[in-house]
């Protein structure tokens, strides 16, 4: 079963809203302050109108689990940045971020035609640091001290690949993900 993007519909604002609060999602944002209902309307209303980004629910199985995005979408320049979250801590561990990890690249080189596809990473979740590297990205800087959250300074890993990496790893990679039974 593939991973489904599906697009952001009014009447999802409250669960993409409670996921995006709660603790097991914040911790990895650059910002932790509690998000009200009106500023999740307002963050939509915005998001619609702004073609330099591009949101969608991660659905599998019928079932709504996360939020992915790209960002920073630079047409002429063929790159663009991306980052996601599984709000629905069940599934984690279950290899649903591989899934999306490979749909959003694929969708990135092949369908948009980018070369460059970049995200960036708090250095502290070196899980998902790993992840990334496990789908060709490799690291291309550190910016020091780079996020002030919660009163202390964090340094953010930024990581990118670029199409012709892709298609050297993208076919061994869709056989280990996609054998895997979840």
């Amino acid at each position: 079963m593939d991973i489904n993007l599906v697009e952001i519909k009014e009447e999802d604002l409250e669960l993409i809203r409670r996921w995006r609060n709660s603790k097991e999602v914040s911790q990895y944002m650059y910002t932790s302050e509690e998000i009200s209902s009106e500023n999740q309307k307002k963050w939509f209303e915005r998001i619609k109108l702004d073609a330099s980004q591009k949101y969608w629910l991660i659905e599998y199985n019928g079932k709504k689990l996360g939020l992915v995005s790209i960002y920073n979408i630079k047409k002429n320049f063929k790159h663009c940045s991306w980052a996601f979250y599984i709000g629905n801590t069940e599934v984690r561990g279950a290899g649903i971020g591989s899934k999306v990890e490979f749909t959003i690249l694929n969708y990135v080189f092949e369908t948009m035609k980018f070369n460059k596809l970049m995200c960036e990473v708090f250095s502290f979740n070196e899980k998902v640091i790993h992840m990334h590297e496990k789908f060709g990205f490799n690291q291309e800087g550190l910016f020091k001290k780079h996020i002030l959250k919660d009163g202390k300074y964090f340094d953010v890993v930024a990581l990118a690949i670029l199409k012709h990496e892709w298609d050297l790893l993208k076919e061994n990679l869709k056989q280990s993900i996609y054998n895997r039974t979840l």
